[in-house]
């Protein structure tokens, strides 16, 4: 309490004021406050559709890992009872629970957990049991240490443990992960994964406007071109067949092509100086 104290007299905009100026500023100046006081150290975001066998389970191990963090799911118009099981979880262990009154895709998901995060790092966690939270200090690291804007968790870099998958569905991520480098310059060994954590400098630059599954492909041109710097980590991977609940589909690896064309071609964002002074500010 006392370092929050004395970072908000550090920062606080009313204290380079006049104390009679100050004081007709302060509603806004205990605004201010509020927000420092509310920063996180991770946002967890979770988009969710039709997961109710699964989603308790994520949220138990999510909530388990020992970092001081927020759990944003965004509930995209779930009905086979996922909603029901997450009105007892609004609330508890740092869960917030946002809803879509219909579904509208990952992508859109994914942006309103984005616009809702409190936290120093943001982290997209699926909503399904194929990716495993206890690998989020793995996936952090690059980023604490200053060395990293953007960590993707690669289930092909090698890891502990990876459930054997169907052939033609790593064939199909491997030739996604090919031209997303031919159009990106980037060395990547897996765009499609679900572990991305990204420090909130990166957020402006990303403005995600992709409905569905091509919010990877275009995320991954917006870091890209951004110049951010990007790593990756293994993690391991346990994924799911078609009968246990997958939902990716042919067409959605069409639609990731499309998204790689669609933002590579597009106009460059200009320049971000709010990204270029978050490199010296330590993680």
């Amino acid at each position: 309490m006392a370092t929050a104290r004395a970072q908000r007299r550090r920062i606080c905009p009313c204290r380079q004021e006049s104390r009679s100026f100050a004081s007709l500023r302060m509603t806004e100046c205990e605004a201010f406050s509020r927000i420092i006081l509310q920063t996180v150290k991770l946002s967890v975001l979770i988009p969710a559709y039709n997961e109710a066998r699964t989603i308790e389970e994520v949220l138990r191990m999510v909530s388990a890992v020992p970092i001081d963090k927020e759990i944003l799911v965004v509930d995209d118009g779930s009905v086979d009872g996922t909603r029901e099981i997450l009105a007892k979880w609004d609330g508890r262990n740092g869960v917030r629970v946002i809803l879509h009154s219909q579904n509208m895709g990952k992508g859109r998901a994914v942006s309103t957990a984005i616009a809702q995060a409190r936290g120093e790092i943001l982290l997209i966690q699926d909503a399904d049991l194929e990716y495993d939270p206890a690998e989020y200090p793995t996936l952090l690291k690059p980023i604490e240490a200053g060395r990293a804007d953007v960590v993707y968790g690669s289930r092909f870099r090698g890891s502990a443990e990876n459930r054997v998958q169907n052939f033609w569905h790593t064939v199909g991520n491997r030739l996604l992960t090919l031209v997303s480098n031919l159009f990106t310059n980037l060395n990547l060994t897996d765009m499609a994964t679900c572990y991305k954590a990204f420090h909130r400098r990166v957020i402006p630059s990303l403005q995600l406007v992709s409905k569905r599954f091509g919010v990877d492909a275009e995320f991954t041109v917006k870091v890209a071109r951004g110049g951010f710097r990007i790593f990756e980590v293994p993690v391991s991977y346990f994924g799911r067949s078609r009968a246990e609940g997958k939902k990716i589909r042919l067409r959605d690896g069409f639609s990731a092509l499309a998204a790689l064309v669609r933002h590579s071609l597009g106009p460059r964002p200009g320049p971000d100086s709010s990204r270029t002074a978050g490199r010296n500010d330590g993680a």
